[in-house]
């Protein structure tokens, strides 16, 4: 039987390769995310920190005023610092995205040019298949015409 050889065998690598390289992507996007996920909760968990603080500040007996102020500051910075990283949370999200259909289109790719290697073998068995009853047939009636008394 010959060696099946897929001509675009090299179609087929790079698609592979270019899958590995979009998985690779994908999982930076994704702990990328995370990593930017993580700091908003940070800093979601320390606003409540320093609201929590002011109202301890503003039940307390001894009214301390310069606290509350800088307490109400640091309430207004939180506020600012949380937008900021709720805007740059929607950018990693954005490359995140892009990140699973760049994915997405590389393993649909890659999945189809398998099909197509498998239809290629397929047509390759079958006319193996068909060469070799084809050689069966002639050895066949050589034998048949060959034998005395015919």
């Amino acid at each position: 039987m010959a060696r099946f050889n897929y001509r675009l065998q090299g179609v087929l690598n790079l698609r592979l390769q270019q899958e590995e390289q979009a998985k690779s992507d994908f999982s930076e996007a994704a702990r990328e995310l995370n990593e930017q996920l993580a700091i908003l909760e940070d800093l979601q968990q320390r606003k409540n920190g320093v609201i929590k603080e002011g109202y301890d500040l503003r039940n307390a007996p001894a009214m301390d005023v310069r606290g509350i102020i800088n307490n109400n500051y640091d309430e207004k910075l939180m506020d600012v610092l949380i937008q900021n990283q709720q805007r740059n949370l929607e950018r990693y999200e954005a490359r995140y995205e892009m990140a699973r259909i760049k994915l997405g289109r590389a393993v649909q790719e890659r999945k189809m040019q398998e099909r197509l290697r498998e239809r290629a073998f397929e047509e390759f068995v079958a006319e193996e298949k068909e060469a070799e009853f084809k050689e069966m047939d002639e050895r066949t009636s050589f034998t048949y015409t060959k034998r005395p008394g015919n």
